[in-house]
């Protein structure tokens, strides 16, 4: 009999295929950093623009050490010397400064002896020394920054440099985080007999912030037909995202999937062969795509790690979203025969551990971990030394 769960894969490519990138929008700089560029950005001239000194000293043309030079004038940076240094001439020039006509060298100042209006070179000058050649970072054409990159501050200034005023970008991603559950409170609050503290909302929404979202709304939801429904409805009004935690299940308390179906999304899918995460759901309305992720706290990050933070490069149109690696084993893992499991692992030597109990509610094993080590569904262990897929968490 085949098994009814879904791949992992499967489901990542369910949920691809309804994640398409939002219309770009035209960011000031300032605005920009994390986002994801959504143009090429091609230098309109060469950066820089003229030859210009990497030192603070005097230009020259080249030749033998100890010529004396007569000192013609001075080359500031947004100041340049406006003649031509002949044989036997030096101009005073700044780093950063126009080298002057003529002139084809930089010797620095500790190597030059100042005599009143002369100087006498302690040193050989070849061609080019100390010399910034046009377009030595930035040549005029080529593509210097490309679509689908996430911006950092380099790549702004290189935008800045490329000639652009403002950025083709993605826009942000509005995500909504709903927390399922009679049983959840507040973080620092008194818990009575049977109560636990909310972490799914802390760490879903700081994961969708580490994406590059921004967290529309993070709600708590109790375990109430009316209540849920009203909750979902506003995070897919407010969202492009709608990430529930917990309800997703077949139990009498569990309202989201019934709320769901009311409010008119459709399923894709619903149960994936995962552990943690086999009660995943995945649901589309209009462009919003919802996700039902299991309650227990390791399994919510892990499904939102295999199939949110995919999705949600895919709507920012990222291009170098982070692919899996692959590490080795450095000690049995078990294995689920009908089902992959996420194992947290730390990696030390180059080889992958169990951070400890594996239980899809000890959170204390993922912050530990360094990453999600794949182990294949089968019978019996993995042995130490097996190469497995790596996510980064």
């Amino acid at each position: 009999m085949s098994d009814p769960l879904l791949s992992i894969d499967g489901a990542r490519a369910l949920i691809l295929a309804e994640a398409r990138p939002r219309t770009p929008v035209a960011l000031a700089f300032e605005a920009a950093l994390g986002r994801v560029l959504a143009q090429d950005v091609t230098a309109a001239a060469d950066v820089p623009r003229f030859a210009g000194s990497a030192m603070d000293g005097f230009a020259i043309r080249s030749g033998a050490a100890g010529r004396r030079l007569r000192l013609v004038g001075e080359s500031r940076a947004g100041a340049p010397f406006g003649g031509e240094v002949g044989d036997g001439e030096a101009v005073r020039i700044s780093t950063g400064a126009a080298l002057p006509a003529g002139a084809d060298a930089v010797l620095q100042q500790e190597l030059v002896e100042e005599d009143g209006a002369q100087i006498v070179l302690r040193d050989a000058v070849d061609p080019g020394r100390n010399v910034r050649a046009p377009g030595e970072d930035l040549r005029a054409g080529e593509i210097v920054l490309q679509r689908g990159r996430r911006l950092g501050p380099a790549d702004l200034g290189v935008a800045v440099h490329a000639g652009l005023a403002a950025l083709q970008c993605a826009p942000q991603p509005r995500l909504a985080v709903l927390a399922t559950g009679d049983e959840l409170r507040p973080p620092g609050a008194a818990l009575e007999p049977g109560q636990i503290h909310n972490s799914n909302l802390v760490t879903l929404a700081a994961l969708a912030e580490r994406e590059g979202c921004a967290v529309a709304l993070a709600q708590q939801v109790p375990d109430d037909p009316a209540a849920t429904r009203a909750a979902i409805a506003q995070a897919i009004a407010a969202a492009d995202v709608v990430i529930l935690s917990g309800g997703v299940s077949v139990g009498p308390h569990d309202h989201v999937k019934p709320a769901l179906e009311a409010l008119g999304v459709q399923e894709r899918f619903w149960r994936v062969a995962l552990r943690p995460g086999k009660p995943t759901w995945f649901g589309v309305t209009g462009d919003t795509l919802v996700f039902g992720l299991p309650g227990n706290p390791v399994s919510a990050m892990v499904t939102f790690l295999l199939f949110a933070r995919p999705a949600i490069a895919a709507i920012e149109g990222v291009v170098d979203a982070a692919v899996p690696g692959h590490v080795r084993l450095g000690e049995p893992l078990p294995r689920d025969p009908r089902r992959d499991e996420c194992a947290r692992v730390r990696i030390a030597d180059g080889l992958a551990y169990a951070t400890g109990p594996q239980g899809s509610h000890v959170l204390s094993s993922m912050a530990l971990a360094d990453g999600l080590a794949v182990v294949p569904r089968g019978e019996g262990e993995l042995p130490a030394g097996t190469e497995v897929e790596l996510l980064e968490i």
